[in-house]
């Protein structure tokens, strides 16, 4: 096993989970680093404090000083009480240049003498100071050189203010309590601000849980919720492709329903031919000629169902031999009709589409002809404005206005006395549809009945 798949498995799987226990590991780190920035910081602007402190007491005491018979002198009392109290825990000394004790301060009477005599360690110039943290002895030292003008010419000192560091380390570790204190304080409240932003932030993968289990249970059909730009093109993507699943679902409730239409007119010949009389030769060839009529539907709506719509591209398809099968067709299924067809085609008309598709259309669209016709159907086609027309009329009761558009939609019938399961001018529209055509119902100009007037687009 390698390391990141090791590092897969014992990674939660919740998004929540990854973010709060990242919070909980990585928010005590920052804790401790800013921590001890702080107290850094603090703990140098506290000995900043004290070289300011002595360089202070520095300047007080060289005004009291003076230089007697060639000697400094200072007066056993200062202004500053702790010079004069024994093991105050503030002292002050003297050398001279070669490193001679001068002066020092009562305080510093009980000082030991390897102490006072290591004092003077820095060669320092006039100007320049030292401060330093003594830990071994618990004192900050501070140096300052300076030059007294006398009769007898310059002469070189080095004053030295020593303070105890207990204050110091008091205050620090007043500071780091209170710090560390206040610190995980910061740390439990960011860890709960953090959880309730996180439960904010995720919400909306919640609310869209919630509503593809709503399109599961099917009391929802798309995602609806107003969802946060980076879930929202999720959402959209989802959204595409649970209508494109329910249009395909769709296509194939609507092709078992087309395909037992369609199978209806061979059956319907085959079903009229074994009721006349004819050789059995002649009989064989018919029931020969359907079954392959039924195999090219049966192939036809098994890709309708899994093909995208729209036109293929095919050669052109010559429409009047179509229409010639077509009424051939129907004249044996309606043969007690004797119905009367007339043709009215310009020469040359072509379809730009799928030669199946055509036979499926007007197929529908002259069975209903002859199915509500009373004697005549006429069939008329011609081109313009690059549009191929093609007109079927019939002479039957005819589609009032109301009912032109309720007809066109699946398993809506005028007649539901006549055997038929609704469809057809449906199946019509969704192949129209594919093509960027359109169906129209009208009043017939040339006989009593409806008027179907299909409108299909040209090859370019």
């Amino acid at each position: 096993m390698t390391f990141s798949s090791l590092l897969s498995s014992l990674l939660p799987r919740s998004l929540k989970a990854r973010l709060f226990w990242a919070s909980v590991v990585l928010l005590p780190i920052v804790t401790v680093f800013a921590g001890a920035a702080l107290q850094r910081a603090f703990h140098n602007s506290l000995k900043a404090s004290e070289a300011s402190q002595a360089r202070l007491h520095v300047y007080l005491l060289l005004g009291e000083a003076q230089l007697r018979d060639g000697r400094l002198w200072l007066p056993n009392s200062v202004q500053e009480p702790r010079f004069s109290q024994v093991q105050s825990g503030l002292y002050a000394t003297v050398h001279s240049r070669g490193g001679e004790l001068l002066w020092r301060s009562p305080s510093a009477e009980l000082l030991p003498e390897e102490l006072m005599n290591g004092l003077p360690r820095a060669n320092l110039e006039p100007g320049q100071t030292l401060f330093q943290h003594l830990p071994q002895d618990g004192l900050f030292l501070f140096q300052y050189p300076f030059v007294w003008e006398g009769e007898g010419g310059e002469r070189h000192f080095l004053m030295s203010i020593l303070h105890t560091d207990d204050s110091v380390d008091r205050e620090i570790q007043a500071f780091a309590t209170q710090l560390w204190g206040w610190l995980g304080g910061v740390y439990i409240l960011a860890l709960l601000m953090q959880y309730m932003i996180m439960r904010w932030g995720l919400k909306p993968l919640d609310s869209l849980a919630e509503d593809l289990s709503s399109i599961e249970q099917g009391q929802a059909e798309k995602l609806k919720g107003k969802y946060p730009l980076e879930v929202q093109a999720v959402t959209d993507n989802l959204n595409r492709l649970i209508e494109s699943e329910r249009r395909q679902r769709e296509r194939y409730r609507n092709t078992l329903g087309d395909l037992a239409h369609s199978l209806k007119t061979p059956l319907a010949v085959m079903q009229g031919a074994a009721d006349e009389q004819m050789s059995t030769e002649r009989y064989r060839q018919l029931v020969s000629e359907q079954t392959s009529r039924m195999n090219q539907i049966v192939q036809y709506q098994l890709s309708r169902a899994v093909k995208s719509p729209g036109a293929p591209l095919a050669a052109p398809v010559a429409v009047e031999p179509v229409v010639r099968r077509i009424l051939l067709a129907l004249g044996k299924v309606y043969v007690d009709k004797a119905v009367e067809v007339r043709t009215e085609l310009e020469p040359g008309l072509s379809f730009a589409g799928d030669e199946h598709d055509l036979i499926e259309l007007l197929g529908n669209v002259l069975e209903n002809a002859f199915k509500y016709g009373r004697r005549q159907v006429l069939v008329k086609g011609w081109v313009a404005s690059a549009m191929l027309w093609i007109e079927v009329a019939d002479d039957g009761p005819g589609v009032n206005r109301e009912m032109r558009q309720v007809i066109l939609e699946r398993g809506a019938r005028l007649d539901s006395s006549a055997p038929g399961q609704g469809i057809g001018l449906s199946v019509a529209v969704d192949i129209l549809s594919s093509y960027s055509g359109a169906l129209e119902i009208r009043d017939s100009t040339d006989l009593p009945g409806a008027a179907f007037l299909l409108q299909l687009p040209m090859l370019d």
